[in-house]
């Protein structure tokens, strides 16, 4: 039959499943937002409050599913918007569509208004880009993007389509979407023999999980590896609970805000069994000692991984969910009592702790897990807020943790946790935020106000750039420059004139009664909760450093 680019686009979204897109409409987009208002009963349509906050939804919503987010903008600056979120999402392998409109095929390479090459713009923070400037390439091009999103390592995918391309008409047919394959053509026989061996020779392993083991869905097999191989296991910040993080082999995150145990398991390891990791710099510390007792063993779907960051002795390329099946078909119950002990004793030398009275940030993130019980969808912003939701929340379940780790992006929370919460209505959703992070994009509240979603927006409120100040007051002398936030900022005031209910904490009575009462809400929540301006993250690492060299402010005094 016969349809215009822009009905293409929508039935090619109804191909693939879609059945939510987060975006902000414009003049060179409006021949696709035409059709979308005819489909609404089957697409739903979230208007964010910026460009921004769309993709960070598409990519809260691909985190906590597993399915490709998707997110639309205008040309110009409604596409340049997206830019910021795209990135997060490739730095974190997040499945995410972003479909934008340009100026006219004639119009194009001519500074015509709000004309912007978005492709050439997103080459480098993209695992693919189209610019559709023939309409009976667009529904290939619409299913060639799917595909390349989710398949392999997952990542995002930019298509552009001029506004011409969306009134031309041309015959499409329908074609349901294929379901996309794991990678198993790369898992090599020989590979899983040398990772049995090394395996069954190590005395004292260490399992390091990634984000990989929560994208593969490989939390069943990994969790009866661990059982055979009988070795503790360290994770990262993108490996949250991908295994339960309530098991006894379970240690905490490994690198610069990790546990000790895990900081100096890894150190005295002899054998390092990478699961799904890329090795960030803020993992491993210095390169040249990191695990240097050990030998390294990775598991990874990425080959450009291997050797990347770290030497390693042996690796499977590979699906990681099929990697560890093979696995545990060869490997033999392994039985390591006295290392396991020593790794316990280590746990019990070297708990995280902090001050006993007074409002905390781990106090807060301790207290929304017992009152949750561990089955939230935690979402955080980045900084101290976010090591503290990383080290007290036991996160048991794969995607119930989302945080931009390998871009750091502050203001990305807020959008995300909508996307979660949209994707799983009848989970309780919390985004965990600094007072310098929720400013970032605080206009997203009206868009949680407007669809009506129970968010619980917990503002970690220390009047500060608070990840910024701790570095400025270990090692630039304490020279607060430009970190201080001190400047009558009413939340509460701005949560209920945006719609929203607000309440503040400055005591943990406060925090108790405020939390007990949003959860009682059946829209957004504002918690301000205030705290000390010089609460630090501990332990921590000195960039660059050792990671054995792990340091809290006790063993500073000392």
């Amino acid at each position: 039959m016969q349809l215009t680019g822009a009905q293409i686009v929508i039935e090619c979204l109804k191909e693939q499943g879609v059945d939510t897109v987060f975006g902000y409409p414009g003049g060179a987009i409006l021949n696709v937002y035409d059709e979308l208002y005819k489909h609404s009963g089957e697409i739903r349509h979230v208007l964010t409050s910026h460009e921004q906050g769309a993709s960070h939804a598409a990519d809260g919503y691909a985190r906590s599913t597993g399915k490709v987010g998707v997110c639309f903008a205008t040309s110009g600056p409604g596409a340049t918007n997206l830019v910021t979120g795209i990135a997060t999402a490739y730095m974190d392998s997040v499945p995410v569509v972003a479909i934008t409109c340009n100026v006219t095929v004639p119009l194009l390479g001519k500074d015509s208004f709000q004309e912007i090459d978005i492709a050439g713009i997103t080459t480098p923070i993209t695992k693919h880009n189209f610019i559709v400037k023939d309409v009976t390439k667009l529904a290939h091009t619409i299913r060639r993007a799917f595909s390349i999103a989710a398949s392999g390592r997952p990542g995002p995918v930019l298509v552009d389509i001029p506004k011409d391309i969306t009134a031309a008409q041309t015959e499409y047919s329908y074609k349901e979407a294929a379901p996309v394959p794991r990678v198993t053509e790369t898992i090599r026989t020989e590979d899983i023999d040398t990772a049995v061996a090394m395996i069954g020779a190590a005395e004292r392993p260490y399992i390091f999980v990634g984000g990989g083991a929560v994208i593969s869905g490989a939390s069943e097999e990994l969790a009866e590896f661990v059982k055979k191989t009988d070795a503790p296991v360290c994770d990262t910040l993108m490996g949250k609970g991908a295994f339960d993080g309530t098991e006894e082999h379970y240690t905490g995150m490994l690198g610069m805000h990790g546990t000790k145990t895990s900081n100096l398991g890894v150190s005295g390891c002899d054998l390092l069994i990478a699961v799904g990791v890329r090795f960030s710099d803020r993992v491993i510390g210095n390169a040249e000692t990191f695990a240097k007792q050990a030998k390294i063993l990775q598991f990874d779907v990425d080959a450009a991984e291997i050797n990347k960051n770290i030497r390693v002795d042996a690796c499977v390329i590979g699906d990681l969910k099929e990697i560890l099946l093979r696995v545990n078909e060869r490997l033999g119950q392994q039985s390591h009592t006295e290392w396991r002990e020593k790794i316990t004793a280590m746990k019990e030398q070297h708990p995280l702790t902090y001050p006993d009275t007074g409002l905390t940030g781990p106090y807060l993130v301790e207290t929304l897990y017992r009152a949750t019980k561990g089955d939230a969808i935690i979402v955080t912003e980045v900084g101290q807020h976010q090591m503290w939701a990383a080290q007290y929340y036991r996160y048991k379940k794969p995607r119930t943790f989302i945080t931009s780790g390998g871009l750091g992006t502050m203001g990305y929370g807020l959008g995300a946790a909508i996307g979660a919460q949209m994707a799983n209505p009848g989970k309780q959703v919390i985004n965990i935020a600094g007072d310098g992070c929720f400013r970032m994009n605080l206009n997203e509240i009206a868009t949680a106000v407007r669809q009506k979603l129970p968010i619980v927006e917990i503002i970690v409120n220390n009047h500060v750039l608070g990840m910024v100040r701790q570095w400025q007051d270990l090692f630039y002398g304490q020279r607060y420059s430009a970190t201080v936030l001190d400047d009558g900022m009413d939340y509460v005031k701005l949560a209920e004139a945006m719609g929203a209910r607000g309440y503040r904490a400055t005591s943990r009575e406060e925090f108790e009664i405020a939390l007990i009462a949003a959860f009682g809400q059946k829209g957004p929540v504002v918690i301000d909760c205030v705290i000390d301006s010089d609460d630090k993250v501990w332990p921590m690492v000195a960039p660059g450093a050792d990671i054995g060299s792990c340091f809290t402010g006790e063993d500073l005094k000392g």
